[in-house]
C-alpha cells in the first residue's frame, strides 16, 4: 500500500467511529420512523428488533404488493427477483451506493464501462448503470450474451472497464484474441459470484485489474475491496450485523454468522433485513485508510435447514437448544447415515460431563432421537455452521 495513490470517493470513508456511529444512530431513527418503530437509544438495541428474512419479506408482498407495506419513495424502477420477489429502484444520485465501489476500483471520467449484468427484471444492470453515472462514467449497457458483439463493440467504442460476473469477462477477452481484437479494458467491477484467485491472477497478468463487491437487489452494494484487498470495506449508507444463524443475536468479530443489513436509505428503509450469507468481522482497518469495519466477505449460505429421518431440522431449533441450556456455548447437528438409515448427533460445547442432561430438549425441540456428543467449548469449527449434513447419495 506504501506506494499506491488513495482517492476516497467522499469524507464518509475516513471518519471516526465514534462519529460514524453518531450518524448512524440518527438515520437509523429516521429509519424507524418510516417504518411505525420506536427509536432507539444506541445502535446496540438494534439487536433487539425482530429480523426480516427473504420469506417474511416474500409473505409480506403477496398480502400487501408489491412491496409488502413498506414506506417506498420517489420510485422509478420496479425488478422482480425469484421468487418471486419485488424490489423498487430510483434514479437519484449513487441510490444502491455503487458509485463508492466504482471509484475504489478507479472507474471515473472519462472510462467508458461495458456493463454485462442484466437489465431484464432483475435490478442488477440498473444498480452498476447507476453507479457509473455517480463517477461519471459512460455505460455501454451490454447485458449478457452475444459474445462476438460484445467484443465489437468494446473495440470500436474503446470500452476501458468492466462490469459484470467475474468469470464472463475472461469469456470476451479469450474471444477477443480469437476475434484479432486487443481490448482497452484495464479494470473489472466485478459481482454476483465467486472471483477465484486464479482467475483474478490472470486478469492481472492481462493488465486488468479487477476488484469485487458483496451486494444484493433487496440492499444493493452492502460491502467492496478496495486496492488494499483485504477483506471487504462495509459500506457507509448499511449498517451490518454478524448474528447466529437462526437468531437475531449478534456473534463475537472474528466468529462466522448470518450478515443481517439495515438500510440507510430513506426511499426503501429495510430494517435488520437478514441476507442468508455467512461472513465475519475482520479485526483492524484496511491498509487503504478508509476507517470502517471489514467483512470477510461472502463465506457460505447459513440456511442450512436439512431434513433428518423424515423431519425439518432448522437453524432456529438449534437456537432454542442452546437457549434453554445456560452451561452450553454452541452446539451443532451433524447429519450421517448408518447404512440405509439416517442418523443424527448433536454436538455439544459444554463443560458438562453427562450427556442425560440434553436427551430431553433433544427430543422435545427436534422431536428425534440422536446421539449426544459432549465437546469442549471453543473445540466447534468457526465456519457458521449449526448443521452439517455429511451424507452422501452417491
Amino acid at each position: 500500500m506504501k506506494d499506491l495513490k488513495v482517492s476516497y470517493y467522499d469524507d464518509l470513508e475516513t471518519r471516526s467511529a465514534d462519529e460514524r456511529a453518531a450518524d448512524h444512530l440518527r438515520a437509523l431513527n429516521g429509519q424507524l420512523k418510516r417504518n411505525g418503530m420506536a427509536p432507539v437509544a444506541t445502535l446496540a438495541d438494534l439487536a433487539r428488533l425482530p429480523v426480516l428474512r427473504k420469506s417474511d419479506l416474500s409473505a409480506r408482498q403477496k398480502a400487501r404488493p408489491p412491496f409488502g407495506g413498506l414506506p417506498v419513495a420517489n420510485l422509478a424502477h420496479v425488478f422482480q427477483s425469484p421468487g418471486p420477489i419485488y424490489e423498487p429502484g430510483g434514479v437519484t444520485d449513487d441510490w444502491w451506493r455503487m458509485g463508492r465501489f466504482l471509484h475504489a476500483c478507479g472507474i471515473g471520467k472519462g472510462d467508458v464501462v461495458q456493463n454485462c449484468f442484466g437489465y431484464h427484471l432483475t435490478p442488477a444492470g440498473m444498480i452498476f448503470e447507476n453507479g457509473a453515472r455517480a463517477v461519471g462514467a459512460a455505460v455501454l449497457p451490454a447485458g449478457t450474451g452475444q459474445t462476438d458483439l460484445q467484443v465489437r463493440a468494446a473495440a470500436d467504442i474503446g470500452t476501458t472497464a468492466y462490469a459484470g460476473t467475474p468469470d464472463y469477462l475472461k469469456i470476451i477477452l479469450d474471444r477477443a484474441e480469437e476475434m484479432g481484437e486487443r481490448l482497452k479494458i484495464t479494470r473489472a467491477a466485478v459481482g454476483g459470484g465467486a472471483l477465484f484467485p486464479s482467475l483474478r491472477r490472470e486478469y492481472a497478468d492481462r493488465g486488468i485489474a479487477c476488484l469485487q463487491c458483496y451486494a444484493t437487489a433487496d440492499l444493493g452494494n452492502i460491502a467492496y475491496e478496495s486496492p488494499a484487498m483485504e477483506g471487504m470495506i462495509v459500506d457507509e449508507g448499511v449498517i451490518v450485523e454478524i448474528v447466529r444463524p437462526g437468531t437475531g443475536d449478534p456473534v463475537p468479530d472474528g466468529e462466522v454468522g448470518e450478515v443481517v443489513v439495515t438500510t440507510l436509505n430513506p426511499d426503501y428503509p429495510l430494517i435488520r433485513f437478514a441476507t442468508g450469507d455467512l461472513s465475519a468481522v475482520m479485526a483492524g482497518q484496511s491498509p487503504c485508510g478508509r476507517t470502517n469495519i471489514r467483512i470477510k466477505g461472502w463465506m457460505g449460505r447459513a440456511d442450512q435447514t436439512a431434513k433428518i429421518k423424515g423431519m425439518f431440522v432448522r437453524p432456529e431449533q438449534v437456537a432454542d437448544f442452546v437457549a434453554r441450556h445456560a452451561e452450553v456455548a454452541r452446539a451443532r447437528i451433524v447429519a450421517t447415515r448408518d447404512g440405509e438409515m439416517d442418523a443424527m448427533t448433536v454436538m455439544v460445547e459444554t463443560e458438562s460431563g453427562d450427556p442425560a442432561l440434553y436427551e430431553k430438549s433433544v427430543m422435545d425441540i427436534l422431536k428425534l432421537r440422536g446421539r449426544i456428543q459432549l465437546v469442549p467449548t471453543g473445540s466447534l469449527p468457526n465456519d457458521g455452521k449449526v448443521i452439517e449434513d455429511q451424507r452422501q447419495y452417491e
